[in-house]
C-alpha cells in the first residue's frame, strides 16, 4: 500500500471522520464478525500490507474463519475456510452476488459489464447465456477445436525455431491464449509471436493497466462520499484507457455490423464468430467492445500465470515432471500432437493442474461481491452494502483441510472425487454459485493442451544449468497471483 496515498488521507479526513467512525463501525453493536481493531479513520488499510491475502490469512488464524476489516467508511467480510465460503456463495448466494464497482470502473460503461456487473440484472442475464451456450458450451468448444489446435501449432513451431534460447514462457502462453480468444471472438490474430514484446501496438500493456486500475488505491473507494469529485483522477484515467484499447478493435465490429446488414450476405452456421452472434442478438458497440475487453482481461493473465506456475512448479518437482512425462509417453504414442479428446484421460496431468491451481489459485481473492440485503452467515451479521472477499489462497493452504498443505502433491487428487466446477468448497479456484467464472471451460481446456504440449515435445532446463530445487517461488499480489520473477528457460527437444 503506497504511504504518501494513505498519509495524504490521513491528514485530509482527520477532523471530519474521527468522531464519526469510532461511533458508526463499532463491531460490538452490529454483531459483525471479528477482526483486528481498526485505526480511526483510516481504518485497517495500514494492516493489510501489501501483501493482503497473506495478512488476512494470519488475522483469519486468529479471529476466525470468517473476519471483518475496515477500509476507510467501507466495511470488508472476509472468508477463508470452506464453511465461511459455503455460506456466502451457496446459502445466501442470492443476497451476496451483486458487485460493488471500484471507482475507477464506475462510468458510462459501466451498465455493460458482465464480470464487474453491479447486479444480476437483464443485461447480466443475456450475455452470461449467450457467452455460455455460443463460447463455452461443450458444442461450442468442439467447434472450436481446430482453431485451437492451429494456435497451438503457431506456438510450436515458433519454439522449435527457439532452440537453445532463453525463453519467457509467461510471454509466449500468452500470446498463445490472447490469439485463441481473439479468434473465437472477432476471427482474427492480434499478436505476433516474431514481435519481440508482443504488444500488438500497445494493446498488451493498455489491457495490463486496465487489469491494474481496479487495483489502485482509491480515496473514493475508502470513503465512498468522495467517489463523484475522483480526487485522483484514476475513474478519467480509466475511461481514456477503455477507449484506446477500443479503437484496436472497433473498426472490426463495424467492418461485420455492415457485413451482416448486407442484403447479399450469406454466411454459414460455422463460419460466425462470437461477434457476429452478438450482433445478431442486437447488441450495441459499447455492449460488445466492454465484453470483448473482459473476456481478454480475464482470460489471458489467469490461464497464463496457472500454466507457468504449474511449470515451476514441476520443474522443482523432478519425481513429478517425469511422472507427467511417462504419462504423456504412454498416451500419446509417437503422435507429437496431442488430441483434445485424450486430455481428460490424462490423470496425472490434471492432478497436477488441480494442485497447481491450489498452491496458486488464479486470483487469491475471488472478485468481490456485494451483500444485497442484511444477512446473517455463521451467526455474525453481514449488513446491506458490506463488500465480500473469499480468500481461495488461504483456503487452499489451510492445514485443517490439507495435508501437508505448502507441499506440491498431485498425488492428493488421484482417486479423490474433488473438482474445481463450484460443488466442493474447499477448492473454488474459479468461484461458485451464480458469479462463479464463465470461462472456466475454455481456460482449463487451454491450461491442458499448453502445459501437455510444452512438456510433451520439449525437456526444459533453466538457464546456466540452475539447481531447478533453487528456483525462485515468490508470488506478486494482484488481481492474478504472478511469479515475482518470470520463469526463463531453456529447451532441446525429446521427440
Amino acid at each position: 500500500m503506497e504511504i504518501g496515498f494513505l498519509s495524504s488521507i490521513f491528514l485530509i479526513l482527520t477532523p471530519l471522520f474521527l468522531f464519526f467512525i469510532v461511533k458508526k463501525y463499532s463491531r460490538s453493536s452490529k454483531n459483525l464478525p471479528p477482526g483486528p481493531q481498526p485505526w480511526p479513520i483510516i481504518g485497517n488499510i495500514l494492516q493489510i500490507g501489501n501483501n493482503p491475502h497473506v495478512s488476512i490469512a494470519i488475522f483469519a488464524q486468529q479471529y476466525g474463519p470468517l473476519i471483518s476489516l475496515q477500509l476507510g467508511t467501507q466495511l470488508l467480510v472476509v472468508a477463508s475456510s470452506p464453511d465461511a465460503a459455503l455460506g456466502i456463495l451457496k446459502t445466501h448466494d442470492r443476497l451476496l452476488s451483486s458487485r460493488s464497482i471500484p471507482n475507477a470502473f464506475d462510468h458510462s460503461f459501466a451498465p455493460f459489464y458482465l464480470v464487474w456487473s453491479a447486479d444480476c440484472g437483464q443485461h447480466w442475464r443475456s450475455l452470461r447465456t449467450l457467452c455460455r451456450n455460443e463460447m463455452f458450451s461443450v458444442k461450442a468448444l468442439q467447434d472450436q477445436s481446430s482453431m485451437r489446435l492451429e494456435k497451438l501449432g503457431q506456438m510450436l513451431g515458433f519454439l522449435h525455431g527457439k532452440k537453445g534460447q532463453v525463453v519467457n514462457i509467461g510471454d509466449v502462453v500468452f500470446t498463445t491464449i490472447f490469439n485463441t480468444l481473439s479468434n473465437v471472438f472477432f476471427a482474427k490474430d492480434f499478436l505476433d509471436f516474431e514481435d519481440e514484446h508482443r504488444t500488438a501496438g500497445g494493446l498488451k500493456e493498455k489491457l495490463f493497466t486496465l487489469l491494474q486500475d481496479g487495483m489502485r488505491p482509491n480515496i473514493s473507494d475508502f470513503f465512498p462520499m468522495f467517489k463523484r469529485f475522483d480526487l485522483q483522477g484514476l475513474r478519467k484515467g480509466n475511461l481514456k484507457n477503455i477507449r484506446e484499447v477500443f479503437s484496436f478493435w472497433e473498426h472490426i465490429v463495424d467492418e461485420r455490423r455492415a457485413l451482416l446488414n448486407s442484403s447479399t450476405t450469406v454466411m454459414e452456421e460455422e463460419e460466425k464468430s462470437f461477434l457476429d452472434r452478438l450482433l445478431e442478438n442486437g447488441f450495441s458497440n459499447d455492449q460488445i467492445n466492454i465484453c470483448a475487453m473482459e473476456l481478454f482481461i480475464g482470460g489471458t493473465d489467469t490461464t497464463t500465470s496457472t500454466i507457468e506456475w504449474a511449470m515451476a512448479e514441476l520443474l522443482k518437482n523432478k519425481e513429478a515432471m517425469s511422472r507427467v512425462q511417462e504419462e504423456l509417453k504412454y498416451s500419446c504414442n509417437d503422435s507429437k500432437i496431442i488430441s483434445e479428446s485424450q486430455l481428460s484421460k490424462l490423470s496425472y496431468l490434471n492432478a497436477c493442474i488441480k494442485e497447481t491451481l491450489r498452491l496458486h489459485p488464479p486470483v487469491p481473492f475471488l472478485i468481490p461481491r456485494c451483500a444485497f440485503e442484511t444477512c446473517e452467515v455463521m451467526n455474525y451479521t453481514i449488513p446491506q452494502d458490506t463488500q465480500i472477499f473469499i480468500n481461495v489462497w488461504a483456503i487452499g493452504r489451510d492445514p485443517k483441510v490439507w495435508e501437508a498443505p505448502l507441499s506440491f502433491k498431485p498425488e492428493r487428487f488421484l482417486g479423490l472425487n474433488l473438482d474445481f466446477k463450484g460443488q466442493d468448497f474447499e477448492f473454488i479456484p474459479f468461484g461458485a454459485g451464480r458469479r462463479m467464472c464463465p470461462g472456466l471451460p475454455s481456460g482449463i481446456k487451454s491450461v491442458q493442451s499448453i502445459l501437455a504440449s510444452l512438456i510433451h515435445q520439449f525437456e526444459w532446463v533453466l538457464p546456466d544449468d540452475e539447481d531447478p530445487a533453487k528456483l525462485d517461488m515468490k508470488e506478486k499480489f494482484g488481481v492474478t497471483l504472478q511469479k515475482e520473477k518470470a520463469l526463463q528457460l531453456i529447451f532441446k527437444d525429446l521427440n
